[in-house]
């Protein structure tokens, strides 16, 4: 009961939202993208055409470099969200430096060193749920990869003696779910920078907030590069 005195309800009601709309978009995105083709959606189908073409090639040295270039897209941003990580824990040790500093900025809510400490924790959750989403997305598209191995050359398949797609389909979907979670991790990317906001206002932190899900919704299912794909 001592931590929720903590903080005004505004600050509260701030945190609340972030992790409301962070939440809800994340079900919106996924159900809807049902309804209307997301790009989510939209890529999805063509790992799953790429899959089916991959079980035509022999070798698939190709798929396999492809992959590998995937992968190493969530490699990178695990990397950089650990260093992210290390900095705001070193932050922790020099709060009142940073706070002193924030102080200084003309807009910015003055806080208590508690307070701001606890910001920074929040910062720091969000970027370690991050590192988890981008690493089992790195072994997920190792599990993809194996499907891709394990795949019979294409003498079998011709002769039917196994089934060309359901390896197309596991496979492409194996792939679509490890691009489903690299994108939480970006999302979570996204919101840290509304959270961000949170040391200057509450208000500030909620239009931030709004803003973070517009431009994820706009990206994801109005974007010049979802049409591209469409047509």
């Amino acid at each position: 009961m001592q931590v929720l005195t903590l903080l005004p309800w505004y600050d509260w009601l701030a945190v609340v939202w972030l992790f409301s709309a962070w939440a809800g978009y994340a079900w919106f995105a996924r159900h809807w993208g049902v309804r209307r083709a997301s790009l989510l959606a939209t890529t999805n189908r063509y790992r799953r055409y790429w899959m089916l073409q991959a079980t035509g090639r022999d070798p698939r040295v190709l798929d396999g470099i492809i992959i590998q270039s995937l992968s190493s897209s969530p490699s990178f941003f695990a990397s950089a969200t650990i260093i992210i990580m290390g900095g705001l824990l070193a932050l922790l040790g020099t709060t009142d430096k940073a706070a002193e500093f924030v102080r200084e900025i003309p807009f910015a809510t003055r806080t208590t060193m508690v307070v701001f400490e606890l910001k920074v924790l929040v910062l720091l959750g969000i970027f370690v749920n991050a590192f988890f989403r981008f690493t089992w997305s790195m072994r997920q598209y190792t599990f993809g990869a194996l499907v891709l191995g394990s795949m019979p050359p294409p003498e079998d398949f011709a002769q039917n003696k196994f089934e060309r797609e359901h390896f197309a389909d596991r496979a492409g979907k194996l792939l679509g779910m490890a691009a489903e979670t690299f994108n939480d991790g970006i999302r979570a990317y996204y919101f840290s920078f509304a959270a961000i906001a949170w040391f200057f206002s509450p208000l500030i932190f909620a239009v931030a907030t709004a803003l973070v899900v517009g431009v994820l919704y706009t990206r994801e299912f109005h974007s010049e590069v979802l049409h591209a794909l469409r047509d």
